[in-house]
């Protein structure tokens, strides 16, 4: 595992470093510079890799195209960890002293619902590949977009899954007391509410922490015939490897926090994370508009799962607003975007007057006993 990662950081960096030298030939006039805001270290640093990853590819294709308007893209990374304080510092840094003309990211939505309000203040466009609370896009910031859906569209899907395709009468609910997760958390149990299913236990878990056992219990001794999780992998492995070591054996259900094979590290292996549901958008990877981007990165040993695609689309999304409008203004790029469809890797892709997207398209995935995921099929 360890060699296979250092070798994902060695190809990333090198063609981040192609990217930097193809922008670098030019004048600093000549060169429009996107923030990649995400983790890139700490716990969840696996989905800041997935961000980069994309951007860095799409900076790579759109610069071997010709560029934007004759100029060439560079990215750069900036790293807030997850940590909210730190993502205000990263987004104070890009806009003050990167200049950077828009920004990908941020990750967590904790993160990037402070940092929007720098990036709005100064004009700046700001799509986030992976931020999926309400609030991202519910304060009325003109320049805050998204490729990805929100959780009280996903909230209903794993809602729906759970309730009519597992007949689970008893829920147990956890969060991460996070703005993501507990958001997502909340979101699933309110679409569940409707449906008349009360949660049987409704628990927060405090993140950085392994050990969930005495939480294990309490939900084995609730009943519950599911375990919805709202949160990210970096608790939602233990969590279920140690439901499993109790002999806890209800679905354990999720959301798109868990779309990274760290999942299945940090539940200690496909043994345990084998059979766990998670609510995802439709797998753009089986998209003819993606095949080419994806078989690129297969050939530079690096994968194109979870967020990888919807960062490349962003980065699409942003190259095509300042070509149409030959504009860096933040404000002029949203109104583009707001009035166009973009064509991505990910399709064709349209937003509404809040920065949404036009149309979600979350489904359920499992994981398998090899320590991959994969679509469910519609009935």
């Amino acid at each position: 595992m360890m060699r296979k990662s250092l070798q994902r950081m060695f190809a990333v960096s090198a063609l981040a470093g192609a990217v930097a030298l193809s922008a670098g030939t030019a004048l600093a006039a000549d060169v429009i510079k996107i923030g990649v805001a995400g983790p890139h270290t700490g716990a969840n640093a696996a989905f800041g890799e997935q961000l980069w990853v994309g951007a860095v590819q799409a900076a790579a294709d759109i610069n071997a195209a010709g560029g934007v308007n004759g100029k060439k893209i560079e990215v750069i990374k900036a790293d807030d960890a997850c940590e909210p304080k730190q993502a205000v510092a990263v987004a104070n840094r890009l806009v003050d002293q990167d200049k950077v003309d828009a920004i990908v990211g941020h990750f967590c939505s904790s993160s990037t619902i402070p940092a929007t309000e720098i990036y709005a203040e100064a004009d700046k466009l700001a799509i986030t590949p992976a931020s999926t609370n309400p609030k991202v896009t519910e304060r009325g910031l003109p320049t805050v977009f998204r490729t990805c859906g929100r959780d009280d569209q996903q909230g209903v899907v794993a809602a729906d899954f759970i309730l009519k395709t597992l007949k689970a009468k008893k829920v147990a609910v956890i969060h991460d007391k996070d703005t993501y997760g507990q958001g997502l958390a909340d979101a699933m149990k309110a679409a569940a509410g409707k449906q008349g299913v009360k949660e049987v236990l409704y628990e927060g878990l405090t993140r950085g922490e392994k050990d969930f056992n005495a939480l294990a219990t309490k939900i084995k001794a609730s009943g519950a015939d599911a375990v919805y999780f709202g949160g990210l992998h970096s608790e939602a492995g233990p969590l279920v490897r140690q439901l499993r070591e109790q002999g806890m054996n209800a679905p354990f259900i999720s959301g798109d926090g868990i779309v990274d094979e760290a999942f299945v590290t940090a539940a200690g292996g496909p043994q345990y994370a084998k059979g766990v549901y998670m609510t995802f958008g439709a797998d753009p990877r089986k998209l003819p508009s993606s095949k080419a981007v994806v078989d690129e990165l297969q050939k530079k040993g690096l994968k194109s799962e979870g967020y990888v695609l919807y960062s490349y689309a962003a980065t699409q999304a942003i190259a095509e607003a300042i070509k149409a409008t030959k504009s860096t203004k933040g404000s002029e790029l949203a109104k583009w975007l707001k009035s166009h469809t973009v064509k991505t890797v990910m399709g064709d892709k349209a937003w509404d007057a809040k920065g949404d997207l036009k149309v979600s398209d979350y489904v359920m995935y499992q994981w398998d006993d090899k320590g991959k995921y994969a679509e469910l099929p519609t009935k």
